[in-house]
């Protein structure tokens, strides 16, 4: 049986992609499965959790600490592949390749380029360091096995070249999780809009809260802010009245948050590479799922998706009076609202869900084995 080894330096424990997606998935096709992450250790769904204990104490501790600590935990799995799900473990991969080992690097985000809008690095040197970044990325990647990318960034693979095998794994639900959940016989909050993830500026989340307010609606925002600061500046716009802040959110409680609001919103402002991905964002998936249309950010792909499926409305992600015109056009007209939830649910039944990309994940293990 061929032992495999994901490590996380970062991420939450049993973060969805990394253990109930990636790690479940290759541990019901037959691999003995590890999981090197923060906390304790323990077995789940097949899978052998390694704990690192608590989480570093700030970036400087991940980076200087965080790492080295998965990477001693993981040799003591010996296994036959590795897969790591963080930047700064990349270096170790070298040093497993000398070991002997297949490695896997998972990149979840197209760092070298949103290293350049990072607010915590000075703006001065953000391209500089994105330039570093990126030739260090490469001359490692060239090295390792395989790599997975969730999707094509302005129609092309930014990995072509890089490694031996890649997969494009999208980031899309799992059917069981809130999908098969669905009840629309939920009562539901009246002129109620709902993003649930990171609460960033570059996310929209303040001109959302804005357009909130001169629609007249409620916005229901669930997860972490970007800092301290942002939630102090959003806190002390007159806006914010429109806002109710649920805090950080369980399953069960996004569960019940997107079945009890009546639109979902992913107005992400177009820089970075949230306007060249060619994939939606996880939680506008979360959101077809559970019937609810979605107001998305305007730009080719997206635009092209709305089109197709027909399942919400792009808008300018800056334009505040757009936005709050959509919403009080969505909310005056639950026929419409309807028929663009069932749209979005078939998409997701047929096309975006787990079942379909974890054949994806599966081939490129089998090629790295045999390789």
């Amino acid at each position: 049986m061929t032992k495999v080894c994901h490590i996380t330096s970062a991420h939450d424990g049993e973060d969805i992609r990394i253990f109930h997606k990636e790690c479940v998935s290759l541990a019901k096709a037959g691999y003995d499965v590890y999981l090197v992450q923060v906390g304790e250790s323990y077995e789940k769904n097949g899978v052998h959790l390694v704990g690192l204990g608590a989480p570093a104490k700030g970036r400087l501790d991940r980076f200087l600490h965080a790492g080295k600590n998965a990477y001693r935990k993981a040799l003591e799995v010996d296994a036959d592949i590795y897969h790591l799900h963080d930047p700064e473990l990349l270096g170790f991969g070298l040093k497993l390749k000398r070991r002997g080992k297949k490695v896997i690097f998972d990149s979840h985000e197209f760092y070298a380029e949103q290293i350049k809008h990072k607010h915590y690095i000075p703006a001065f040197c953000r391209g500089f360091v994105a330039k570093i970044y990126d030739r260090y990325q490469k001359y490692i990647l060239r090295r390792l096995d395989g790599l997975v990318f969730p999707c094509l960034l302005d129609g092309r693979d930014p990995f072509e070249g890089y490694c031996r095998h890649t997969a494009i794994v999208d980031n899309v639900p799992m059917l069981h999780e809130l999908y098969d959940h669905y009840d629309p016989t939920v009562q539901k909050y009246p002129r109620s809009v709902c993003q649930i993830g990171s609460l960033t500026h570059n996310r929209g989340i303040t001109h959302l809260v804005q357009a909130a307010a001169k629609a007249d609606c409620t916005l229901y925002l669930g997860g972490a802010f970007e800092s301290p600061e942002y939630e102090a500046q959003l806190r002390a716009m007159p806006e914010f009245d429109h806002v109710v802040y649920l805090g950080l959110l369980d399953r069960p409680q996004v569960l019940e948050t997107l079945q009890r609001c009546q639109l979902g919103a992913a107005t992400l402002l177009n820089i970075g590479q949230y306007n060249t991905a060619w994939n939606l964002s996880t939680k506008v998936f979360e959101q077809m799922s559970l019937a609810l249309p979605v107001i998305l950010n305007q730009y080719p792909y997206n635009d092209r998706m709305v089109e197709k499926y027909q399942f919400g409305v792009c808008v300018d992600p800056e334009d505040t009076d757009e936005i709050a015109a959509v919403i009080r056009r969505l909310l005056d007209d639950p026929d419409e609202v309807k028929r663009m939830g069932e749209n979005g649910r078939r998409a997701i039944r047929e096309e975006f869900n787990w079942g379909v990309e974890e054949q994806k994940l599966l081939a490129l293990y089998q090629e790295i084995v045999n390789d």
